[in-house]
């Protein structure tokens, strides 16, 4: 059985290149132009050229999401877009629209993926792309794991399938809400996310949401448990969160990368449960299966409940680290005061708790805090630690 693809997500280089660093075999991107989630920083040209190339010099591959529902205006300028992401050496498009299909196999050599948008829920419909040119298809998020077994079976497709992150309360993302309430076409990249604010549910003229706020939003996706089932039948897992922060893209990207090694090399996982407590450091939102046990219930959605906080705080990455005498220089990301606990991880390191006694800043003052984003400052760390470490603050 060969291993299936581990794609994560990067709104931007430096994301991209921790997401490739902490384990992904691929990472799937938006530019600046014909890409949903236009609020992401976002690449330009020479952005993806510099992404391409780190990728491929890591044995990795590099997705650019065109997943705009475009209008006529939008297509103008597309066909000399599409050359040059294959310039920048981009690997594939993921794509929505047949226009930008069409487009990208009359003028460019790039592989194109079908967007989750087109909600693929059955075999058929996954035929009908394959022969007219597609890769790859991302499978609709409402799709339960004995669904994909059925259209794995029936194809030789390669099939992606999200594993992790936000669910939108829309079948296959196709938002109205954003256009209706604030003019902003979710369609075309201007998502406001309305399934998220707080409501009072009226039943006629009478209040019935009691003094908890209504949401229409679901639980993120979490399919740490059902991972080992997904890995028979998925050729790539997709983590969700473009304008996720560089400790969620590790921190979730790391844990996915050791759950898959774990079962390709013993053929199971023995602590699925630890793995989930590690997500928990950096997630913010409660979590569900989603639809890949079946079709959900009321415990699948947000409602009036409140999400819980991460269980550790970001503080900060590691830039180097001096052997002899055990001092890391740290970008500080937050807070953190001398005498606390902190965790190191990285692409090498599992999670390793320590405690520090003294904060240096670069003029070698010892200090009270690390208080300001992005000041470098000096740490003692007994555990050996490289460039592109986080470390976290226990609480």
């Amino acid at each position: 059985m060969k291993k299936p693809e581990l794609l994560a997500p990067a709104g931007d280089l430096e994301k991209l290149k921790i997401a490739v660093l902490y384990g992904a075999d691929a990472v799937f991107v938006g530019s600046k132009e014909f890409s949903l989630r236009s609020r992401a920083s976002n690449f330009t040209i020479s952005d993806l050229e510099l992404g391409a190339e780190f990728c491929h010099a890591h044995g990795a591959k590099l997705y650019v999401t065109t997943n705009i529902v475009p209008h006529n205006s939008d297509l103008i300028g597309l066909i000399d877009y599409l050359q040059d992401l294959q310039d920048a050496g981009v690997d594939a498009i993921i794509c929505s629209s047949y226009a930008v299909m069409y487009i990208a196999k009359r003028y460019t050599n790039l592989e194109v993926h079908i967007s989750t948008q087109q909600s693929l829920a059955n075999s058929l419909a996954v035929k009908f792309y394959e022969e007219y040119g597609a890769s790859r298809v991302v499978l609709a998020r409402e799709l339960s794991i004995k669904e994909i077994e059925e259209i794995k079976r029936n194809t030789n497709l390669e099939l992606e399938v999200f594993i992790h992150g936000g669910m939108c309360s829309s079948y296959s993302g196709r938002c109205m809400l954003s256009n209706h309430m604030t003019n902003r076409d979710a369609n075309r990249g201007g998502c406001a996310h309305s399934c998220r604010w707080n409501y009072d549910l009226y039943m006629g003229d009478e209040l019935i949401s009691d003094n908890d706020r209504f949401q229409f939003s679901s639980k993120d996706l979490m399919a740490v448990n059902q991972l080992p089932r997904l890995l028979e039948c998925a050729d790539s897992l997709k983590i969700e969160g473009r304008m996720k922060s560089i400790h969620y893209i590790a921190t979730v990207t790391k844990v996915y990368r050791m759950i898959i090694d774990e079962y390709f090399e013993t053929g199971t996982v023995k602590d699925l449960d630890y793995y989930k407590k590690e997500i928990e450091k950096a997630e913010n939102r409660l979590f569900s299966h989603g639809f890949l046990e079946g079709m959900t219930t009321i415990k699948e959605q947000l409602y009036n409940m409140r999400s819980e906080n991460p269980t550790q705080d970001f503080v900060g990455i590691i830039l180097d680290y001096n052997e002899e005498t055990q001092e890391a220089l740290v970008e500080v990301r937050n807070h953190f005061k001398p005498y606390s606990t902190l965790e190191a991880f990285g692409p090498n390191l599992r999670s390793t708790q320590f405690q520090i006694k003294e904060i240096i800043n670069e003029r070698g003052d010892v200090v009270d805090a690390a208080r300001h984003p992005k000041e470098h400052v000096y740490i003692y760390s007994p555990i050996k630690l490289t460039k592109y470490d986080m470390i976290r603050l226990v609480r």
